[in-house]
């Protein structure tokens, strides 16, 4: 069963990026904020189906003492949907998840703490296909700013995206230690899942006022793209867990690489083709991220 789960979450999140892609109407100014608005309320929802599941007695102050990392995810996913208006897809989706790399490296400036060797090289892949990407980016897009400006959102995404990551281990990694107030063994995990998409769903309601105040339509009719987005990224959420839980020396990999399905996805319905030499600095991108799943699935 774990196998089908990582598949699922493979599966699951390639087609949350193609949605997100769809979703994004570059003659919409407020598109980004319509997208974290869809993925905001389904988040809620998720967040009150799952302690009605699993009967968790949840306390409201962990809103507010798990807010920083909530804060970090909700506004690299913001982000990230912004630079979908003026980016492709198969270029956007593998720099965001190349979020491990920045980890890594995060954990040599800030806890002097050295990767064995394979890290180092994954960080390496990934780091000269981003550069790689930056460099050919700007020469197709130089007589369009928007497009070279875009192309540093998905790394802004990943650099918050992985201190959001980062300070999560805080959190997370013992339930001594976890600032988390009312918790269990048991249920540590999902107060914090929860306290995210909590905030998320607080974000979007605050994001639906300020659209009114703009006078900007929301119209439901309109969203659905959008809503398609959101049910498959709290799907992955779902079955990611039940994936690691199983064989997750091959599950992490087979996970950390979903971003090649967001590339087939896009080159088969959004008819996206890139340039070969693209695709090399995207492939070392690839090779990158699946290293570390590998890593992270064996230290796992």
């Amino acid at each position: 069963m774990w196998f089908i789960f990582a598949l699922t979450t493979f599966f699951a999140w390639g087609a949350a990026d193609l949605f997100y892609k769809k979703g994004n109407e570059n003659d919409e100014k407020y598109t980004h904020l319509k997208t974290s608005i869809v993925v905001g309320l389904v988040m809620g929802a998720t967040a009150i189906v799952t302690m009605l599941a699993k009967g968790i007695d949840y306390d409201p102050k962990n809103l507010l003492i798990y807010h920083p990392v909530s804060f970090m995810y909700i506004l690299s996913m913001t982000i990230g949907y912004f630079g979908l208006r003026y980016l492709e897809l198969s270029i956007s989706s593998p720099i965001q998840n190349a979020s491990g790399a920045v980890s890594c490296i995060l954990l040599i400036l800030v806890l002097h703490k050295l990767p064995d060797t394979l890290s180092l090289i994954a960080v390496a892949l990934i780091t000269l296909g981003v550069v790689l990407l930056g460099v050919f980016e700007k020469d197709k897009n130089r007589k369009k700013e928007k497009g070279i400006i875009a192309f540093f959102f998905p790394i802004i995404y990943c650099i918050i995206d992985s201190l959001g990551t980062f300070f999560d281990g805080y959190y997370l990694d013992d339930i001594n230690t976890t600032p988390l107030v009312n918790v269990t063994e048991d249920n540590f995990e999902d107060v914090a899942n929860i306290s995210y998409q909590f905030t998320f769903l607080i974000v979007a309601i605050l994001l639906i006022i300020f659209l009114k105040i703009k006078r900007e339509p929301l119209k439901p009719s309109a969203q659905k793209n959008r809503l398609f987005a959101a049910v498959f990224e709290t799907a992955g959420q779902l079955t990611y867990v039940y994936a690691l839980s199983g064989k997750a020396v091959i599950a992490a990999p087979v996970i950390a690489s979903y971003c090649v399905g967001s590339v087939v996805l896009a080159r088969i319905f959004l008819k996206e083709k890139l340039p070969a030499k693209e695709y090399i600095s995207v492939l070392l991108v690839f090779l990158g991220i699946i290293l570390l799943g590998i890593i992270e699935g064996i230290s796992g």
